[in-house]
């Protein structure tokens, strides 16, 4: 039987239509939200990335602000950038797209970032209020990854949960959403290091990846009966693919994200959840 297709366009549509509801709210209290983007550079994926998140603000009745500096800025520009929106009203919550640019040093630029306006969740302030189980916007796959769970009723209470990667974006804010009181996971990190990774994969009941190699993990990697959570966008010659081979797990799997269509509308949503958070936080 084939698995369960785990639609994060389904669920992202119910969840900007409780942020437009929540907009809207803060509207008639006199209240804007405003999202502003920073991408510096032509990279066309990110230039796509970028139009979407606008796409989803302008439709949920969010302000969009969209500075887009060239491949030769400097660092001091990106800065002073980012400085400049920390300051401006209308932003409640800023995204600064990464990877930037050969030379500049991206980190560096999420720091800049007023905590109060990181919609990405990525600041240290804010992942260090996660590690410490406090409120703060969550980075925005991982979170998305979480509420797809939640829709799906996938259970994690008790579950292994292996997750293959261990970047701040993803792999380790994730295993800490995972492996929190009330969820109840028990997680493994692995990675590209981790020796037998297709036999720690099996033992798996939710299986993430997110390693960025098309089309890495087959069947072998997967217990029959579990959640495949792919993380993956890989660009190749065929298109858009994820980490998993999706074909060749689909008919092993309990349930499945698809690429496209799975966790990426939901990283999207969740940008757009924690931008209007970030808003009612400033109202209160």
């Amino acid at each position: 039987m084939s698995a369960l297709i785990l639609s994060g366009s389904t669920v992202a549509a119910a969840v900007r239509s409780e942020v437009a509801e929540r907009v809207a709210a803060l509207n008639e209290r006199g209240q804007s939200v405003g999202l502003a983007t920073v991408l510096v550079g032509d990279d066309p994926g990110s230039q796509i990335y970028v139009r979407s998140k606008h796409r989803a603000a302008e439709a949920a009745g969010i302000v969009s602000i969209d500075r887009r500096l060239p491949e030769t800025a400097s660092q001091a520009e990106v800065l002073a950038t980012i400085a400049e929106l920390n300051g401006d009203e209308r932003v409640t919550g800023m995204i600064v797209q990464l990877p930037l640019p050969d030379g500049l040093d991206g980190g560096a630029a999420v720091e800049a970032v007023d905590p109060g306006k990181d919609a990405d969740g990525l600041h240290p302030f804010n992942l260090g209020r996660l590690v410490l189980s406090r409120p703060a916007p969550l980075p925005a796959t991982p979170s998305g990854i979480m509420r797809m769970l939640e829709y799906y009723g996938i259970e994690t209470a008790g579950k292994a949960a292996v997750i293959v990667g261990r970047s701040f974006l993803v792999g380790r804010p994730l295993a800490l959403l995972l492996g929190t009181k009330g969820v109840d996971a028990t997680v493994i990190q692995a990675h590209s290091r981790t020796p037998d990774l297709a036999g720690v994969c099996r033992e798996a009941d939710i299986l993430v990846t997110a390693a960025g190699r098309p089309n890495m993990f087959d069947a072998e990697y997967v217990k029959p009966g579990a959640t495949v959570v792919d993380v993956g966008i890989n660009r190749t010659e065929e298109g858009l693919v994820g980490d998993v081979d999706f074909d060749a797990v689909v008919d092993v799997a309990g349930a499945i994200t698809p690429v496209p269509g799975g966790v990426g509308p939901m990283t999207i949503a969740s940008l757009m959840v924690n931008t209007v958070a970030l808003a009612e936080a400033k109202n209160d």
